[in-house]
């Protein structure tokens, strides 16, 4: 995979910016959910990304073709992130102590 937990992250095609919150190596939603949403058909087999998209309340699953890091990795916001990150260091959002 190329990304990883707590990546700062770019949406190629819907153009925004969000922080990934969660890995799958191979899709891993419902084929139903593929034929709805997914309609730019990116692969199953490559790895797919949870995120939480900044200034939303939401949050995506993205393929990883569709995603490139944020070359401005300033601060998400998102009223979820306190349940997955303990903070934001060195433009990253870190899982552990911030010691």
């Amino acid at each position: 995979m190329i990304f990883k937990i707590g990546q700062v992250i770019h949406h190629k095609l819907f153009n925004y910016r969000g922080v990934i919150y969660g890995a799958d190596s191979v899709f891993k939603e419902s084929d139903e959910w593929y034929e709805e949403v997914a309609k730019s058909r990116p692969p199953k087999d490559k790895p797919w990304y949870k995120v939480l998209v900044h200034n939303r309340d939401h949050t995506t699953y993205v393929a990883e073709r569709n995603l490139e890091p944020e070359e401005n990795a300033e601060a998400v916001n998102h009223p979820l992130l306190l349940l997955y990150f303990n903070g934001f260091n060195n433009g990253e959002y870190v899982t552990g102590s911030l010691n």
